[in-house]
């Protein structure tokens, strides 16, 4: 059903939508959406890097060398 929609369809949805709700609304109601997109797109970016700095702190825990154990246990 919805796919026999073609571009006249569209345009008289979109002229209903308008008459109905009015442009400042559909204004409004577009600033809001794009507001919550760069909100979304803010935490995806800080998530990544929390991640990213976790996996750098978790590289920066190296076991230590056989050498340095040995020298640790010849000074006791």
């Amino acid at each position: 059903m919805l796919n026999n929609i073609g571009l006249p369809g569209l345009l008289l949805i979109a002229v209903v939508v308008l008459v109905l709700f009015g442009r400042g609304k559909i204004s409004s109601l577009m600033g809001e959406v794009g507001k919550g997109i760069s909100s979304f797109k803010k935490g995806v970016s800080e998530g990544k890097q929390e991640l990213e700095d976790t996996a750098v702190a978790a590289k920066d825990v190296t076991p230590e060398d056989e050498d340095e154990k040995e020298k640790d246990k010849d000074e006791a």
